[in-house]
């Protein structure tokens, strides 16, 4: 379990009890688009869970997953290139919202398709920074 606390508009504050282990405090922004709502956090973007079959579908091979910006943002660093191999956790985009700069982060091991952002581009919500295979 965790105590979350509103601090803004669209940002809160989890803070794990001390029967779910110490894991440290996280901030969470959350927002909604015409698509439905989705919340950013740690580099991650998390929406509503997809119906199985979709799930299924999108772990083939040669499937392209998009990584896309959480909400209109700038482009401060561009840390992959077209073709490289990367890893679960890495840091392939910085983008810098409401003064804050925040991590794209791959989701999982993969090669880097496409780079479809550049350093100092203003971009918006949903809009797609890179690319993976």
């Amino acid at each position: 379990m965790a105590a979350v606390t509103r601090i803004g508009p669209g940002v809160y504050l989890v803070e794990p009890d001390e029967e779910g282990g110490d894991h440290g405090h996280q901030i969470v922004y959350v927002a909604g688009s015409r698509g439905g709502t989705w919340a950013f956090s740690n580099g991650r973007v998390f929406r509503p869970a997809e119906p199985v079959r979709q799930a299924v579908r999108s772990r083939a091979a040669g499937t392209v997953q998009s990584l896309t910006a959480p909400m209109p943002a700038t482009v401060i660093k561009v840390l992959v290139t077209n073709g490289q191999a990367v890893k679960a956790g890495d840091t392939l985009v910085i983008v810098e919202a409401m003064k804050m700069e925040l991590p794209v982060r791959a989701p999982a091991d993969a090669s880097v398709k496409a780079v479809r952002c550049r350093e100092g581009e203003i971009v918006q919500a949903d809009q797609t920074l890179v690319e993976l295979e």
